[in-house]
């Protein structure tokens, strides 16, 4: 009964599955060759629907991508120019503080600090003892 009806299924399902794949055509008439021929551009069609729709799905992941990739490339270059200015900033405040304590003194190794300029002429003169 119901283990004989199975099997038949099978083998049929079978028989089917390789007339799919173009094997054992020989016995088939105009007619169920177009059936045949229906069915796999029916299945083709389907395998062309998923395969575009795959397709989008990936360009659109890539452009999404690519948009994230564009921003961050803004805010790498906003954030290298941020750092820029303040380098700069920086550069000019310690040009200024150095100008200014070069103002105050003008020679920081004077008579202030040894009581006597170490940047005069020293002459020495040899004596008898």
């Amino acid at each position: 009964g119901e283990v004989a009806s199975l099997r038949q299924q099978v083998q049929y399902m079978q028989k089917c599955n390789r007339q799919m794949m173009g094997e054992e055509l020989s016995g088939l008439g105009i007619k169920e060759l177009g059936n045949l021929e229906n069915r796999l551009e029916k299945s083709l069609k389907g395998v062309r629907v998923k395969k575009d729709q795959i397709l989008i799905d990936e360009v659109k992941e890539l452009h999404q991508k690519g948009t994230l990739a564009y921003q961050e490339n803004v805010e790498l270059h906003r954030k290298i120019n941020l750092i820029r200015e303040d380098n700069e900033k920086l550069q000019k405040m310690i040009e200024a503080k150095g100008r200014k304590e070069g103002a105050a003194t003008s020679n920081p190794l004077s008579t202030i600090t040894y009581g006597y300029d170490i940047f005069s002429p020293i002459s020495l003169k040899l004596s008898q003892p």
